[in-house]
């Protein structure tokens, strides 16, 4: 890997050993993020004000340094990974929030943590509904580079519907603002949403405004069980047909019920161990509520073998357990998983839930799946052993044909994790060349020297090539 020892040295001087750390420490600790992929950088630049980044972006420019932006470093790609060395540039500092209570929207710099938005948000009256599942971890800035969703999305959607502006530095060190704080913009190209989803490669976000909306006077939580998942995933389609959107409709199905039962030491519903269940959350004003209760209720009658509804917020965290424990639990089935989070058309549930079944058999490998049917956002588990190569081999032809038979679906490789360095191999299943020279063709556009975040998304990447550390991050398993 190049050094970049003279361009560092110029950057400590410019910036301060305070900011620029060369340290083993800090060096080991920004060397790989959830996908545990390790590489280490030269430097850690820890800006402490928006405008240093302007100057490390010149300067890398300047010398050819690659520049990789992180966060938190919770995303499950590598695509915080600086897999090609030189600097990283940590934005964990520029974390203020500020609610405008009277336009209902978010002034955040980068560096905020979601869970820290939505309580400033809460306690003024208003909702920020995008949720992932490390929110409590995780940073804004991180989840508009991959354009980040969660369990709320269905009903209202991800990231992306909900930044009105962007500012940052284009990847050649230049100031810019994407929107204005207005409800309305419609002056010169829509470059905001081209930042959103572009995984850090386009520039570096610093700050956003984001809309808020207000939080649900009522909400009604209602756990389901199925006799097997193709009726799980029907009785989905049914509910949705009903034309009730839950603001929730989380699939579990029998392998990730019976982690979370074994896990907790107690049957989901007595009498039905593993079966798979659907949990339902509706939210909206109280009339609108108590008159989708009515309707949900009837469906449940006519389709579930088991269902407890919630009387208050303290019951519907106990019914949530089932969710927060199966993901951490299914580690019994393996030591480690792909986690692909895949999205499948409504209209072809049914054809893939038949598929999933099939790849289980023909692999031989648990494949524990829940997630998001409401969009249709599924977490498929490829668990195996990575002390057994023959596992090790069986998974990686696993995962490739699950990426081919969900675009054949109509579906896409990734809802919210991104490509980075993971979902390499899979891009061209997805996209056709014209697509991908379209998007490289604004990559250089954008960074004519090539030095942001470098190594991802287009160039495939063999993962099994390269040894996993054996580290527990505080988010995993979530």
């Amino acid at each position: 890997m190049k050094s970049f020892a003279a361009a560092t040295a110029q950057l400590r001087r410019r910036l301060g050993a305070n900011v620029v750390l060369t340290d083993d420490t800090a060096r080991t600790a920004a060397s790989y993020d959830s996908a545990k992929l390790p590489f280490r950088p030269e430097a850690v630049v820890r800006v402490t004000q928006e405008a240093q980044i302007g100057a490390v972006l010149a300067l890398a420019n300047r010398h050819g340094v690659p520049v990789t932006t992180r966060g938190r470093g919770t995303t499950l790609t590598g695509a915080a990974t600086p897999v090609q060395g030189g600097w990283v540039l940590d934005t964990l500092a520029l974390n203020t929030i500020a609610i405008d209570d009277e336009a209902g929207m978010a002034h955040v710099q980068a560096g905020a943590k979601v869970a820290d938005i939505q309580r400033a948000a809460e306690a003024k009256g208003w909702f920020y509904p995008p949720d992932p599942s490390s929110k409590e971890y995780c940073t804004i800035g991180g989840n508009i580079a991959c354009n980040a969703g969660g369990m709320h999305g269905g009903k209202y959607g991800v990231t992306r519907d909900f930044v009105i502006a962007l500012r940052g530095y284009l990847p050649t060190g230049e100031a810019v603002t994407w929107g204005t704080a207005t409800k309305k913009f419609s002056a010169g190209f829509n470059l905001r949403d081209l930042w959103i989803g572009s995984e850090g490669m386009l520039g570096v976000v610093t700050g956003a405004v984001l809309k808020l909306i207000p939080q649900p006077a009522a909400r009604w939580t209602l756990l389901t069980s199925f006799k097997d998942e193709t009726a799980a995933l029907r009785a989905a389609l049914a509910l949705f047909k009903l034309r009730v959107q839950p603001a929730i409709c989380e699939f579990l199905d029998r392998e990730s019920v019976l982690c979370a039962e074994r896990a907790t030491g107690r049957a989901v519903f007595a009498g039905q161990a593993g079966r798979p269940v659907l949990l339902l959350e509706f939210a909206g004003g109280k009339a609108e509520v108590r008159e989708t209760k009515q309707i949900v209720l009837g469906w449940a009658a006519e389709h579930a073998t088991g269902s407890r509804a919630a009387k208050n917020r303290e019951e519907a965290e106990q019914l949530w357990a089932v969710r927060r424990k199966c993901s951490g639990a299914m580690f019994e089935l393996g030591d480690a998983k792909l986690n692909e989070d895949i999205v499948v058309p409504m209209r072809n549930y049914v054809k893939f839930a038949q598929f999933l079944a099939k790849l289980k058999r023909d692999s031989g490998l648990a494949i524990p799946t829940f997630g998001h049917l409401a969009d249709g956002n599924l977490h498929v588990n490829i668990m195996y052993h990575k002390a057994v190569p023959a596992e090790c081999r069986t998974a990686e032809r696993t995962v490739r044909t699950l990426m081919e038979t969900v675009v054949a679906l109509g579906g896409a490789i990734s809802g919210e994790h991104g490509i980075g360095l993971a979902k390499t191999p899979f891009l061209r299943i997805q996209h056709s060349p014209a697509q991908v020279r379209a998007m490289q063709a604004v990559k250089r556009a954008l960074d004519p020297n090539g030095v942001l975040n470098p190594g991802k998304m287009f160039e495939p990447f063999e993962v099994w090539k390269h040894p996993r550390l054996e580290v527990k991050l505080p988010w995993d398993h979530k």
